[in-house]
């Protein structure tokens, strides 16, 4: 990876799927890679119960954001209280993003463009287009496209710019 140490980087906790789920996330984000890959050693063995040279960390870049993923055991899940956002310039990135990542997933969690992958990571796929139409000075269209959002689950830019517009 980098030789500058990145301050603050996400770590997914996963049952043994950590080397998958990197590959699976560097195919979909552009400018992504794999990084190092470290392995349980007979050490500790005690406590992890991981067989020796089984996968325990990978490191991945996705657009060159670090990403730490450990194959911890089931004792941990993922859960809604922690996503990412993915900022999309035009609808053929939110429907690019939306299809790849929401493939396998939950289907009873899609929602105001949240969605849930098939590894239970919260991901949210955002135009950024709506922190204009949310934020806007005037309440009244901001809360139009507000209500238009609640009744999606993809996000639909041109849908959400109509109810902004009052059409």
């Amino acid at each position: 990876m980098k030789n500058n140490i990145q301050k603050i980087t996400n770590n997914l906790w996963f049952d043994n799927q950590a080397e998958e789920a990197a590959h699976y996330y560097t195919s979909i984000f552009k400018d992504s890679k794999m990084g190092t890959v470290s392995r349980y050693g007979k050490a500790g063995y005690e406590i992890h119960k991981r067989p020796a040279g089984s996968v325990m960390t990978v490191e991945f870049e996705l657009n060159g954001q670090s990403f730490m993923a450990l194959n911890g055991g089931p004792l941990f899940k993922f859960n809604e209280s922690i996503s990412f956002i993915v900022n999309c310039e035009n609808q053929e990135e939110v429907d690019y993003y939306w299809e790849k990542l929401k493939a396998g997933g939950d289907p009873k969690a899609l929602q105001c463009g949240w969605l849930k992958d098939k590894y239970g990571v919260s991901w949210q796929i955002v135009p950024v287009k709506m922190k204009e139409l949310l934020q806007d000075g005037d309440s009244e269209k901001s809360q139009r496209a507000m209500e238009a959002m609640m009744q999606m689950k993809k996000l639909d830019i041109d849908a959400l710019q109509k109810a902004y517009d009052g059409k």
